[in-house]
């Protein structure tokens, strides 16, 4: 968290703005808590079955726990409306899915976009130009609410290797935002990871795993 400050206030930015998520996957529930009260601000699961079975042992009390991994669509029901927001949507038919079961929970799921932004053949998540005309039709998802994007550039060789791809996130958000859609506050942009986290504060994320 000193980390996270200093590099916040070389940017000139507070850090209360930035947010810490820990991704505890293969860590248990002790462990789990033990990240909570050391300060971590939310915690990202990566596995359905450690998210159900955490969830079954209060592991997140005190903190908001997020779904960052990759969602199949049989697995929904078992994430929507147990996770505070779901980082990785990364394609159209969990979207809608994500919808139809929000919908029969009478909730409203909040989600974030997740970009392949670099393109990579490895990972899943939409297109950098599949985003704004995806946000102009989330009218037609009145069960979810959009509320920014994820995104993890490829692995950097030497620090300022993903600014490129960060600020290409933040212009986007930049976008979204200034057009006013329904039913989409971007207010969280999730990017750097443990190397790159200094750079992605610099241009603007809002959450770091």
């Amino acid at each position: 968290k000193a980390d996270i400050q200093k590099a916040a206030v070389a940017a000139g930015r507070n850090p209360e703005d930035i947010l810490l998520c820990a991704a505890t996957k293969m860590n248990d529930a002790n462990a789990v808590r033990q990240a909570i009260a050391a300060g971590v601000d939310c915690c990202g699961e990566n596995r359905v079955q450690e998210l159900t079975q955490k969830l079954s042992e209060n592991a997140y009390e005190g903190a908001p726990v997020h779904f960052i991994g990759h969602l199949q669509t049989n697995k929904v029901k078992q994430v929507v409306g147990k996770v505070d927001l779901i980082q990785s949507v990364d394609r159209l038919k969990l979207l809608q899915c994500i919808q139809e079961e929000a919908r029969k929970q009478g909730i409203i799921q909040d989600i974030l976009l997740e970009i392949n932004i670099g393109q990579e053949e490895s990972k899943s998540g939409f297109g950098l130009d599949d985003i704004l005309p995806l946000v102009e039709k989330m009218s037609d998802y009145p069960n979810v609410c959009l509320h920014g994007l994820m995104a993890i550039p490829p692995i950097c060789e030497k620090p300022g290797d993903n600014d490129k791809f960060f600020l290409e996130i933040r212009n986007l958000a930049v976008d979204i935002t200034a057009k006013k859609y329904d039913n989409v506050s971007v207010d969280i942009l999730s990017m750097g990871m443990s190397d790159d986290y200094a750079d992605a504060i610099a241009c603007g994320s809002t959450m770091i795993r």
